[in-house]
């Protein structure tokens, strides 16, 4: 029997289980977490469908480029850091997409390391700057088209969760401007109200989204089932996989391939443009290619950054 792995509280001692190296564990732990975060609304003012709902992809799913890349731009623009801050940042989240080809050290530093840049802020004034920030740089890049299937889940009475590797408190503020149920989000640790920079468990990527839609629907009463998933990106084809209906939406190529094999719909709603055009670097995801990290080290050798 697999042993069981606790769930770190948030508090003054919230803390990740020590020990827990295994990526499979911190998934666990994260997706626990996650979903224990979650906000839950009641269903909409329709007949309810209570066993069934959607789960959203946000980078290049819900909204054009990355959510979090933007948060940062917000932050940085506020003076709570520098623009080669959030170079820094992307560097880091450019080597977490190619970390077959790291070393396990400095994979664990990235992922250590990935909300390093709102520690020592309070939730209070992140979640308020999130705020400001999506009008400012978020509102404008949803992409309608994935809204609009947002709101068809919402119309048949079901609910609807966006599911993103973007700070739970921040996801929170996406879903509720665009009127969702509510978010799963990477789960930072907290003292005192103030954020620490580690996280608990793990990045809300790959198999931490399955782990955390999966801990929602335990503790919600869905039938998996009858519940449909959205994404752009083959790191999500654990979460696509476990549910009865998966969309793919402004797929990456090995995603798109995948879909055509197992029979899943597809959407595109880029009108032909390609990602690279209208997004950003992404937590792990497959917008960040080969040669988007080729140019971001060439940058950083020559010190220079895009912005």
């Amino acid at each position: 029997m697999a042993a069981v792995v606790r769930v770190p509280f948030r508090g003054d001692r919230a803390r990740t289980p020590a020990g827990i190296e295994d990526e499979e564990a911190r998934a666990l732990v994260a997706g626990a977490a996650s979903a224990a975060a979650a906000d839950v609304e009641a269903p909409p003012a329709v007949t309810p469908d209570p066993t069934a709902a959607a789960f959203f992809d946000c980078d290049n799913t819900m909204m054009m480029g990355a959510s979090l890349f933007w948060f940062a731009r917000g932050l940085a623009a506020r003076k709570y850091f520098t623009g080669r801050d959030v170079a820094s940042f992307v560097w880091q989240q450019a080597k977490f997409r190619v970390a077959g080809s790291e070393s396990a050290i400095d994979v664990h530093a990235v992922r250590d390391n990935a909300l390093a840049f709102i520690a020592g802020k309070t939730v209070t004034e992140i979640v308020d700057a999130g705020e400001e920030i999506y009008d400012e740089l978020m509102a404008d890049r949803i992409w309608s088209g994935t809204r609009l299937l947002a709101q068809q889940h919402l119309a048949a009475g079901q609910r609807v969760w966006l599911v993103t590797a973007t700070p739970v408190e921040l996801a929170s503020v996406i879903a509720r401007r665009l009127g969702l149920t509510g978010a799963l989000g990477t789960v930072s640790e907290i003292v005192d109200g103030v954020y620490t920079g580690r996280l608990v468990g793990e990045l809300m990527h790959h198999e931490a989204k399955a782990q955390a839609v999966l801990a929602l629907s335990e503790r919600e009463g869905l039938d998996l089932s009858r519940c449909t998933a959205y994404s752009d990106s083959s790191n999500d084809l654990p979460m696509l996989s476990m549910v009865g209906t998966a969309v793919a939406v402004n797929p990456d190529s090995e995603l798109k391939a995948v879909a055509r094999s197992r029979g899943w719909d597809v959407k595109d709603f880029r009108t032909g443009r390609k990602a690279a055009r209208i997004g950003v670097p992404t937590l792990g995801a497959a917008a960040v290619g080969g040669g988007a990290v080729s140019g971001l080290i060439a940058l950083r050798r020559r010190n220079r950054w895009p912005f």
